[in-house]
């Protein structure tokens, strides 16, 4: 999965980044059980990938939210 960055996922729409996240959270689920049955690669930082991604996306969620809360 490409690296997200910020500038691209604030040019999204809130459904979109809500599916974003749906798609990064299922991509979690899949890495964490191919990791741990021994599946695919074995490459512990692709979760870790995974989950900076999840936290770029929840970051700006939280500062379109707190905009808007002004």
């Amino acid at each position: 999965m490409p690296r997200l960055k910020p500038d691209d996922i604030r040019k999204l729409t809130p459904p979109e980044r809500q599916k974003k996240l749906e798609e990064l959270y299922n991509e979690l689920t899949r890495v964490r059980i191919e990791f741990a049955t021994g599946g695919g690669t074995q490459n512990p930082h692709k979760i870790r990938g995974v989950r900076k991604a999840i936290a770029r996306v929840l970051t700006i969620e939280h500062e379109f939210e707190s905009e808007g809360a002004k």
